[in-house]
């Protein structure tokens, strides 16, 4: 298996997204999930040099389910049409900032930052980019970052001003967010290319700076 497979059936399963399908093709799920946990293990290896905190974690945990819950959701597919994994220092970006690879046919990526951090976390990051945000100004300009992400990703904001906050800040639309993420996508042709871990690594290190300061204003 190689991710030209396992785009392959995603994009399957995608068209056939119930359980006789998957039962029946239960066996490429199963070649797919390994080759995914496999290099999700290497990409770990090359996280670690740099973000040394990662080195306790076992890879196959860092994959979440294929499995929807479905009990609160109006759509009943049973299974996500797409693979993903989080990482970060207390396993997969659970109420902390980290990394995500996310696999789909035409919609991969990769992200790093804090997902919807809770309201006591939430607010601590808005204080810190109140009081210290011409850092967060210089991780942003920085080549490094520039090179695969613009801005936050604004898909989990208000619409009005945060409590506490003048209309008139000048880093209102950062306060504005309610998870600090930063995603760059990648083709189907880049996935299946032999140099995807090594852009993935390159991204993640451009990511560091920004997690470091989201974890820094929990502290």
């Amino acid at each position: 298996m190689d991710f030209a497979g396992v785009l392959k059936f995603l994009k399957a399963l995608a068209k056939n997204n119930n359980r006789e399908w998957f039962e029946k093709n239960k066996g490429t799920y199963l070649e797919a999930k390994e080759f995914f946990e496999g290099f999700i293990a290497q990409y770990l290896e090359q996280l670690i040099p740099f973000n040394p905190e990662l080195s306790g974690l076992e890879p196959r945990k860092l994959p979440f389910r294929i499995y929807r819950d479905v009990r609160f959701s109006k759509d009943k597919r049973p299974y996500k049409t797409n693979m993903g994994a989080g990482i970060s220092e207390n396993g997969r970006m659970m109420n902390e900032p980290g990394y995500y690879v996310h696999i789909e046919p035409g919609k991969s990526f990769v992200a790093g930052g804090f997902y919807m951090p809770d309201p006591p976390r939430l607010a601590k990051i808005r204080q810190e980019i109140d009081y210290n945000g011409d850092r967060l100004e210089k991780i942003f300009k920085d080549k490094a970052f520039r090179k695969w992400f613009a801005d936050f990703d604004d898909f989990d904001k208000l619409k009005t001003v945060p409590k506490g906050y003048d209309k008139n800040h000048p880093r209102l639309e950062w306060l504005k967010n309610k998870s600090f993420i930063v995603t760059h996508p990648f083709s189907d042709k880049e996935v299946g290319d032999k140099k995807f871990l090594k852009q993935l690594t390159s991204a993640a290190v451009a990511i560091r700076p920004l997690n470091n300061f989201l974890r820094e204003a929990m502290e």
